[in-house]
């Protein structure tokens, strides 16, 4: 089965590629390479360099590799940067969306998936937190993703098409066998930065607020492996191509980890004790965000296989070095 990747040469659609790739489909990339690496999409995969805004090029990448269904990662990520630049963030991530729509229903593609986020639920009243809390998002990055997860609502309603809206919390890691990983330069990842620092790229971790209502002071966060997640879209893909019916999931584990005890396992796996340096709380960042993962681990019988803090850091380190002897 064809299925289109928009944003497949970025960190977590390069991944649903090779994905799709060890499962027999057929991924095909579209990617305007602003944030995407060309080189994290194999040689035997089609690519085409372009926007997801542009019905013309998604149209036609639609009829000619007989697409069946889309995974949806194209976008901005950056909560500070959303707040700064919010025109920014609802034309990539919401009026491209709402395009990228269009195409699907224009072209008769019946699945959809969206890449969505824990940013939706904003500031949440409890930990964890379900798929039926209140979405409260307070950054225009979650409410840009917010309003698409809205317009998918909307449009499978009124046509034949069904979609699974993935809410990301932190994802993490690289491919364990070295194919892909995160390979952004200027990425605000607490795992990329930390990691970075050990191998000398950067000079100090710094870490925000450590004052919150939590065990040690820092933030907590979900966070899942990036191989679980890929493969949590082929279970997605699967249920739509089976039984059908558009769903809303968390993607998470279950239980967090803070910000010191993920420096910790960085120093330990590193072997590094770099420097630390603290300071004052971001605006907007939750002392807690985790994820209920019950109904998805129900629903789609997943069993995730990384799911250790050490399994993550310790495959972030490995694509960090090799991306140093490159």
């Amino acid at each position: 089965m064809s299925v289109l990747v928009t944003g497949g040469a970025g960190y977590i659609g390069s991944h649903m590629v090779y994905e799709l790739l060890d499962h027999g489909e057929k991924p095909v990339v579209l990617d305007n390479l602003s944030t995407g690496n060309r080189e994290l999409v194999p040689d035997n995969v089609p690519f085409v360099e372009g926007d997801v805004g542009d019905s013309r090029c998604v149209e036609d990448l639609l009829t000619t590799y007989d697409v069946k269904a889309i995974v949806h990662f194209a976008g901005s990520i950056v909560v500070p940067e959303s707040v700064a630049d919010p025109l920014k963030y609802y034309l990539n991530n919401t009026v491209h969306s709402r395009s990228l729509i269009e195409s699907a229903v224009k072209c008769g593609v019946k699945n959809f998936i969206f890449s969505s986020t824990a940013a939706v639920y904003g500031m949440p009243e409890e930990n964890p937190v379900e798929e039926s809390a209140l979405l409260k998002p307070i950054s225009p990055y979650g409410t840009s993703k917010m309003m698409t997860e809205l317009m998918l609502s909307d449009v499978a309603k009124a046509n034949d098409l069904n979609y699974v809206a993935l809410r990301y919390f932190n994802v993490a890691g690289a491919d364990q066998k070295g194919r892909t990983g995160q390979s952004t330069p200027e990425a605000t990842h607490l795992i990329k930065v930390a990691v970075q620092v050990a191998l000398g790229q950067r000079p100090y971790l710094e870490i925000f607020g450590t004052d919150y209502e939590t065990e040690d002071g820092t933030c907590v966060r979900d966070y899942i492996h990036v191989s679980d997640l890929a493969h949590l879209h082929l279970l997605a893909l699967n249920k739509l191509e089976g039984e059908g019916g558009s769903s809303v999931y968390n993607c998470g584990y279950g239980h967090g980890q803070s910000v010191l005890q993920v420096v910790d396992a960085v120093k330990r796996i590193s072997g590094v004790d770099f420097e630390v340096r603290y300071s004052s709380r971001r605006p907007g960042d939750p002392a807690a965000l985790v994820a209920r993962s019950e109904k998805i681990q129900r629903d789609m019988n997943w069993m995730p296989k990384f799911e250790s803090l050490d399994k993550i850091v310790s495959s972030a380190f490995a694509w960090e070095k090799s991306l140093l002897q490159k």
